[in-house]
Order: C-alpha cells, then structure tokens, then sequence
C-alpha cells in the first residue's frame, strides 16, 4: 500500500475526507502514492491560520525573512536530481527537464531572497510646504496560488517565493496530477522558520477546494496559471469580493523561419520548442511560420528530426520525449490529430499512440502540412507534442500570420538579418519575444507573461512581481517647526 500524503495546514500534516491516486504515466503499475484532499472546512481553517500567521511574518526581520528564502533555494538546488526524478516520475518529462526545474525554482527562491533587501521605499518634497512625503510597499496579505501540472515545481516557486518575500502569508492549491512534487516542496518550506499558518498546502479539486479559494472574501490576492476558461471563470467570481488577481493562460506561439535562416538552426529551434515537455508548454511552438523559399529543406528536415527523436520512459537514458501526462490529456491530443486531418491538414508524421515497453501514456510527435492559420489547430492551444507548418510568401505575411491570434504570449524569428530581427521585435504583438532562440525558455530575473487572453493582471517573475503581491502607501509628514 502506498503511503498517504498529507495536506499542510496550520503548521500540521492533516488528513482529509478523501483521497486520489498518482500513477506514473510512463509506467502505469507505479504508483507514487495517495493523496489527501482537503475539505472546505480543512481550507476555511488555513484561511484563519494565514490572516494570523501573516502578521506575524510581516514583522519578522529582513535577514530573518532573507534567511528562510535563502535555505529552500539552497536545499531544492541541493537536492535536485532526487526530486527531479520525483518530478520525472509523475508528470513524464525527462529526467534532465525534471532536474532542471527543480534546480531553476531552487534560484527562483534565492532570488526572492536578495530581493527582501531590496524593498527600498521613495520619498518628495510636496507642493505644499513643509510636508514631506513616503512611499512605501506593504505585503497584500494572504495569497492563494493555484499552480498547473506541466511545471509543478517552478511555475509554484515562482509565485510562492515572492509571495513570501514581499510578506505575504500563502495558501497553495496544486494540480491534482502531480501532487507529489507539491508535496516535496512544502516539506522543505515547512521545517523553515516561519509562522504556523504562513505556507500552507491544499490539495483536492479545482471545482471544489479551487473554487471556495476564489470566492472567499478572506482571500487578499489570486494568482493563477491555467487554461483560458478557468481563468475567465476565476476572474468573474473573483470580481465579486474585489480580489487582486494575476493569471497566466493559454498561448499558440509561433516561430517564424525565413528564407535567410541558418536552416539546421531553424529546425533544432522548432524540434525543441514544439516537443521538449511533450509540447506540454504555454511556450511551446505549435506554429511554424515558414518562408515558401526555404520551405521544402525545413519540411524535410523538420519531419525527418521528429521521426528521429527518442519517445520513452522519462527516466530513461536518451529519453527524448516523454509521455504524456494523463489518459485525458492524450486523447483530447489524438481528438486534435483527427481535427487537423479533417480540416485538411496534411499530418507528415506522429501523432499517434504508441506501444512501449511500459504501459503509459506514449505518443509520438506530430508535424502538420499544408495547414492555414484559420484552422482549428492554428487557432486552440493543443498542449500537445503537435505542431503545424504554415507556409508564407514573405516577412511582412509571417508577422501578420504571427500576430493573428487571441492570444500573444511568446513569438520567434529566425533570421541572419539584424534589421528584420529587430523590426519583428518591436512588432510582434507577444509579451515575450526570441530571436535565433526557441519561443520556450525564460529567465527567472525578469517580467514573464502575455497579452491578450494569454495574461491578465501584473507580470510575474522579476521585480515586478512585487506590482502583484505588495499594495503601495503614500505617508504624508509635517515637516514643520512647531511655533
């Protein structure tokens, strides 16, 4: 019998009213373990605990504060290649991925922790005279996380670790999928020295602990990283209560190659930036905007790399792509494969199911052929290792085909001309923009986030995270001499 996980709440592992099962999908009969679920009255408990616990944080000292942040980033960059495996094992990226977001959110909390020093305030001289004024940043308060599953530890660190440093108290709901990761991380937050009540974890389902989370007046701050329709549903509710929120959804990201490209270039950027993660990225590259001139070498090259790559067990040596994450999840890919041939794409390779050694969710990558930019496959984010190559006549079409979408997360060109590269930079309408890179991959140090219905709200990541979890005070002071 595998053990059961516990929720964290209150400074106490606690159990629930029920619990879920976790299945490695690249090995079906490996069961990582049972997690509890929390119930409302469990969560109702961690909202009172946190408004407590917070105001206790909130007066701690900066060093003291700067210390704990310190030691979760230095024992996750510690530990690594155990929980990286963990990681591996119950969502389906490779091994190194693994290793590389546990390491990566690791830096997000040291990070975070230098920034607790650097909470420096403003201060002016007013137009009236005799009145000094201070402006200061002060924590939001409690602040509920609700974190996907195809990053379960770094797109988490990436919110928490601010959340923290900005001294705010936290309430984490993580994907159901990929708990066990969860669970690591907030027993490396839990032995630190904080308040009873400041980090807290609740696990169970969106529709039930997720949603009594966006509806509580108690909650100060959301931010959330999901699909489109979840984050509409959560914004509505939210509106309500006045809540602040911040959230990260879909994307349909396009790289577009043009006819002076360095050709094995191109393709090493696409193969990467649509499969790497099972293409399971809001930075994926599910577009590929392809100049007619050096069209017929990509497609060529393109669907000969992805035949060639390495489908297997995460853990794997040479594993290339994982599995996909769930039952689900592949067969609303395989729904997107049938959508795609039937609005008259031409499917060059993969996208089928595959039988492996272990039983698990395979399935090998796609390229489509022949597709436009109005088809349903251009248009819906797959979350799939599927991509699409739309052919173009020249650059000012790309970037028209580029910006033609909802959605306006991350874009790329691929190019050796410096004026075009820049020109695409200033007018591709993405929150974020690559040249000769692939359209996934970011630093931790600065903005990350969309436009349109990609994002809403305040950047995450960087200094500016602290738009999102600090409220600003301006303090008026005579200055004046008493007579």
């Amino acid at each position: 019998m595998a053990e059961l996980k516990q929720n964290y709440i209150a400074g106490n592992w606690v159990s629930g009213p029920s619990e879920v099962e976790n299945r490695n999908p690249s090995d079906l009969s490996d069961v990582i373990g049972h997690f509890t679920q929390a119930s409302r009255a469990q969560l109702n408990d961690a909202i009172a605990a946190a408004k407590e616990a917070q105001i206790t944080w909130a007066a701690y000292g900066l060093e003291r504060k700067q210390a704990v942040l310190h030691a979760i980033g230095t024992e996750m960059m510690a530990r690594a290649e155990e929980l990286g495996t963990l990681l591996s094992r119950e969502e389906g990226k490779p091994f190194a991925e693994g290793k590389g977001e546990v390491y990566r959110a690791g830096q997000f909390f040291t990070y975070y922790a230098h920034e607790v020093l650097r909470q420096l305030g403003e201060n002016a001289d007013s137009v009236r005279p005799d009145i000094e004024i201070d402006v200061r940043r002060e924590p939001v308060g409690t602040v509920a996380i609700i974190s996907p599953w195809n990053f379960p530890t770094a797109t988490a660190s990436w919110k928490i670790a601010p959340a923290l440093a900005y001294g705010n108290a936290v309430i984490w709901k993580p994907a159901n999928i990929t708990p066990a990761s969860a669970v690591a991380l907030t027993e490396i937050i839990a032995k630190q020295d904080i308040p009873p009540g400041l980090f807290q974890l609740v696990m169970g389902a969106g529709g039930e602990i997720g949603q009594a989370l966006i509806e509580s007046p108690e909650i100060n701050a959301i931010s959330f990283t999901g699909s489109v329709p979840v984050g509409r549903q959560i914004a509505s509710t939210a509106a309500a209560n006045f809540t602040r929120l911040q959230l990260e959804m879909g994307s349909k990201n396009a790289l577009a190659v043009m006819e002076d490209a360095d050709l094995d270039l191109a393709v090493t950027l696409a193969l990467g930036g649509a499969f790497g993660g099972t293409g399971q990225k809001c930075t994926a590259s599910s577009r590929l905007v392809v100049h007619e001139g050096i069209h017929d070498a990509f497609v060529e090259k393109l669907v000969a790399g992805a035949k060639a790559m390495k489908v297997g067990h995460a853990l794997e040596d040479g594993t290339q792509m994982g599995p996909v994450v769930s039952e689900q999840q592949l067969n609303e890919n395989l729904a997107y494969v049938d959508l795609g041939k039937s609005e008259g794409a031409e499917l060059a390779c993969g996208g089928a199911r595959l039988e492996m050694l272990h039983d698990g969710f395979y399935m090998s990558p796609g390229v489509f052929l022949n597709s436009t930019n109005d088809m349903r496959i251009n248009r819906e984010e797959m979350f799939a290792p599927l991509t699409a190559v739309i052919k173009v006549a020249g650059y000012d079409e790309a970037l028209s085909v580029v910006n033609d979408t909802n959605f306006g997360l991350t874009s790329g060109i691929v190019t050796t001309s410096l004026a075009r590269a820049n020109h695409f930079r200033r007018n591709a309408q993405t929150g974020v923009v690559t040249v000769n890179l692939p359209t996934a991959g970011t630093d931790y140090h600065v903005q990350f986030g969309g436009r349109g219905d990609s994002s809403y709200g305040p950047r995450e990541q960087g200094i500016h995270a602290r738009e999102f979890y600090t409220v600003v005070k301006t303090a008026y002071i005579s200055s004046g001499v008493p007579k």
